[in-house]
Parts: structure tokens; sequence; C-alpha cells
């Protein structure tokens, strides 16, 4: 999984057992003209967005476990643009088989029919996160399977917190707890909490009061709401207050510049390896007048409505969503299994991660509404002007241009 956010090879042969019959899926294999695919194996090509070398040979191994099993082949090719190579293989008619595919530009795919919608009938489809399926549920229908997720979740320097006089009750659980430890946390040297300055940080905060950009069916703009002004209001005063400030949080967090900061699990990857010698806990994020909420961010594996070899590339998915896949990914390159089976293992294995994984059962999803990336671009960059900017006049406007698109 990519995104503002980034990613995470256990042995193929694991996955041998996990590998079955394309002639058993349900699905029809079809070319182009709408005819019957060739008979025999089928040579089923992968485009993916990969977060580095880990992530690239994980899924290339479980692919080759997968093709020696069921007798296909997988031609697995990281994208360099994932977005204009998916594209141009739209317009062309000629689309990779399989393909990462984003939340934010899904909706815009569905609705245009590039994408086979194969998710209602997929084997234990309610094993996988509802926060996750949502996202890629349109029109009603269940597109495709989300191959993993990630959430957002409080990191606190401990170092920092020892020296503040604060311990282990004090962690946050309120938003008014998260500004008196900002507040003590800051020094002319360190700002309490950094936050990034976009809805993939601010819109929690939202969630947290009990707003949203749409309403659950995103069939309704729900923007210019109290509960979202009260969201924005908060995060104004924490800026303005100097306890927070607008960051690159993670690289602020890890040079020591902020005590605490919002991010994602992708966040231990770059602390690992960029900033090894500091120390840090991770916490829920703190419950806002509505109770707790954070972000969900995650990918889906589309199948192309076009693809001649349908049936084999359902196969795949399955092998890449088992639960041992899933897993296998995890301790390869980082993100966190969208099977709901999986969390117990996951927990054990990445005990330090368990705040985010518990996220999931209260994360908001992103905005699933097909062309509306303009319009949620032109909202950051409101936020980005707080705190001299009216709260009240971000939201105006962002109600104004969502509803263009929302429902169109």
């Amino acid at each position: 999984m990519t995104n503002p956010r980034v990613r995470w090879a256990v042995g193929a042969v694991a996955l041998l057992s996990l590998s079955l019959s394309a002639c058993g899926s349900g699905f029809d294999d079809t070319d182009d003209a709408g005819g019957q695919a060739p008979a025999g194996p089928a040579s089923v090509n992968v485009l993916i967005s990969s977060s580095g070398d880990a992530e690239t040979k994980a899924v290339t191994d479980v692919a080759q476990a997968w093709a020696t099993g069921s007798g296909n082949t997988a031609n697995v090719t990281q994208a360099q643009d994932m977005v204009q190579q998916l594209g141009q293989g739209f317009a062309s008619n000629n689309p990779p088989d399989v393909f990462y595919l984003d939340a934010t530009r899904f909706a815009t795919y569905a609705s245009a029919g590039s994408l086979e919608p194969y998710g209602d009938t997929f084997p234990e489809k309610d094993d996988f996160y509802a926060s996750a399926r949502q996202v890629f549920t349109y029109d009603g229908k269940l597109y495709c399977i989300p191959k993993d997720f990630s959430t957002l979740a409080l990191q606190i320097n401990t170092k920092a917190w020892s020296a503040a006089g604060l311990t282990d009750a004090d962690y946050p659980t309120t938003w008014e707890q998260l500004q008196a430890v900002a507040t003590k946390l800051t020094t002319p040297e360190q700002a309490g909490l950094a936050v990034g300055d976009t809805r993939d940080r601010i819109g929690a905060f939202m969630v947290q009061a009990g707003g949203w950009v749409t309403d659950k069916d995103a069939t309704k703009v729900t923007t210019d709401s109290p509960q979202n002004l009260k969201a924005l209001e908060f995060v104004r005063s924490l800026l303005a207050s100097g306890a927070a400030k607008y960051r690159w949080s993670g690289e602020a967090f890890g040079k020591q510049k902020a005590a605490m900061t919002i991010e994602g699990n992708w966040i231990a990857g770059a602390m690992k390896s960029d900033y090894p010698d500091i120390a840090y806990t991770t916490v829920p994020l703190p419950a806002g007048p509505q109770g707790k909420g954070t972000l969900a961010f995650t990918q889906c594996w589309g199948i192309a409505a076009k693809s001649a070899h349908k049936a084999a590339a359902l196969d795949f998915v399955k092998a890449m969503t088992a639960k041992d896949s899933q897993l296998t990914f995890a301790k390869a390159f980082g993100v966190m299994p969208s099977r709901q089976s999986a969390q117990a293992d996951y927990v054990a294995a990445f005990p330090q991660d368990k705040a985010f994984i518990e996220g999931a059962t209260y994360a908001q999803a992103p905005v699933n509404v097909a062309k509306i990336e303009p319009v949620l671009e032109d909202f950051d960059t409101g936020l980005q002007g707080l705190p001299n900017t009216d709260p009240a006049q971000i939201l105006k406007r962002l109600q104004t241009n969502a509803e263009a698109v929302v429902g169109k």
C-alpha cells in the first residue's frame, strides 16, 4: 500500500497450498471482444505501485508461488507512474489484468466501467474490515477486495515525555488532555505536537467531532456542519497557541523537532531506518466530542473489466489476500492485514502497533466519490491557511465545491 502513507516476504513455499483452480472460481474468462479467452494456462499481468525493493520482492515471491501451484504465469511489474500507466491501459483497452488500486481513485474508475465488480461473490468477504470494504463499494456493489490498510495514531517521544514530568497515566484520551500535554511539551526547540496540514491528518479531528465530508453512502455533502466547525476550531486553537505546528510530521518527530505527532503505521519503517535511536510509543488518537476517530488508508486488488483472464485474475487475488499472505506482507514491508481473522496474529508479531490495528473498528475511510480529488485538494489549501483563516469559510467553500460533484 502507498499514498500519504508508505508500505512492507515470507517464502513462497508457504503459499503453494493457497493456490486455487481457476476453473472453479465462478468467473468466465473472456477476451476484450467478449469471446472466450484462449484455453490453457493464463498469463496474468500484474501492476503494482511498490514502496521499495522489499515490497516488490514479497509480492513477486507470492505471485510466483501462485503461478507454480496453478500452472499459470504471473508477470509482476512495478509502476513508475501508477496513475499514468493505469490510465493509459484503460484508454487503450489493454489494461493489466490485476493491479493496485488506491481508494482515492477507485470511484472514478468504477464509474467509468473500468473495473470488474467481483467483490460481492468473493469467498469470506465479510472477514475483511467493514470500513475497508465500504471504500470499494460503488452503487451498492463491492468491486474489489482491500489488500491491506493503515490507520493513524499518536506517537510520543518517550524521552521528551519523561523530561516534562509526564507518565503513562498522562497519555491523552481527550482533546482537552491532548492540548494540555502538547502545551507542557512545547519548548523553544520543540513543538508539543507536529501535524500534517491536509485532510489526511486533520480529517481525524472531524471524525472525532462526529463530522465528515459526506454521509455514509457518499450521496450527500455534510461538510458545512457544527461538528466539522468544532473540529477545525480546535485545530486552529492548537496552532494559535503554539502547542501544535504544521510540519512534515514524521520528519519533525524523527529530528526531535516535535515531541508528538500523528502518523500511520508506516512511520515504523522510517524511524527504524532514519532515526533508530529515537525511543517512542504509539497510543490511540484522543477521543473528541463524539468519541474515538481515526482515518483509514487502503488499496484494493483491482481486476480490469477488459481482462481476458478474469478467472485466473480472481484466483490470483484469492492467493494474495489469504491470511498467510497478508501476514507475509506485514512482515516484509509493514502493511496491516485487511482480514479481521489476522488481527490476533498481527498484534502478537507487532505489539507496538496495537493502537493502529484496533483503530480499524472506528476508522473513517476516504471520500468515495468520482472526480472529487481536485475539490479535496482545494480543501487542503484552505486547511493550510489555519490559524489565520476562518474555519467556517473553509467549510462553506468545500460544501459548495463538493455539491458540484457528489451525486452527479
